[in-house]
């Protein structure tokens, strides 16, 4: 559907439907190229959200919103990523920009924090100190490392995955689904996310 209406957008929407067309065929360059433009704003939004709160939070904070952030787009066969609609008006880096923000304040909530959501002009006019190529080529890493582990995960994590971080859905809705108590739903997203990073913290 996607490639059908291509022609009727602006060049910017035109350039952003292919560059997703080639993440959704599992290109290697695809992602490649993904972690090379954007990762510099995804890592800008979220230490916009968490710099304000630098007394409680730490780079490990970071890279698990980070993380969290990769399985939402990869998980559930990058259903959230087959969501955006470049028709809509919206930029790509937008919407990647809103969903770190998001992802960042999700995290802050999971810490019984409830800051307001910010709205996506927000992720256009975000600045901020860029990481280094070196910082780039590790968050490279770690994403393969996430796509990765996904795919040796058991089919219950898999599903809980997908209800989790793709679909979105609120712990009682997960538990009822899964058949499962709100408690494991809880202790499951925990376990889900150490593991995640003993892999990045194996690798570093």
């Amino acid at each position: 559907m996607m490639n059908e209406s291509v022609t009727t957008l602006s060049v910017e929407a035109q350039d952003d439907a292919a560059f997703i067309e080639g993440l959704l065929s599992g290109s290697d360059a695809g992602w490649r190229a993904f972690h090379a433009r954007y990762d510099r704003l995804i890592f800008r939004c979220i230490t916009k959200v968490t710099g304000r709160f630098g007394s409680v939070l730490s780079q490990d904070d970071i890279g698990e919103i980070y993380a969290t952030l990769l399985l939402q787009l990869l998980s559930n066969d990058m259903h959230k990523l087959r969501s955006f609609d470049p028709t809509r008006g919206n930029r790509f880096s937008s919407w990647l920009g809103l969903l770190a923000i998001n992802a960042s304040y999700d995290h802050l909530r999971s810490l019984r924090r409830e800051p307001n959501r910010a709205p996506l002009a927000e992720a256009e006019d975000i600045r901020c100190s860029l990481p280094t190529p070196h910082d780039l080529v590790e968050r490279r890493q770690r994403a393969e490392l996430v796509a990765t582990a996904l795919r040796e995960f058991s089919a219950k994590d898999r599903q809980f995955v997908e209800l989790y971080f793709a679909e979105g859905l609120e712990p009682e809705q997960i538990a009822e689904r899964m058949n499962i108590s709100v408690k494991t739903v809880y202790s499951k997203k925990h376990k889900i996310q150490s593991r995640l990073e003993s892999l990045l913290a194996a690798a570093a």
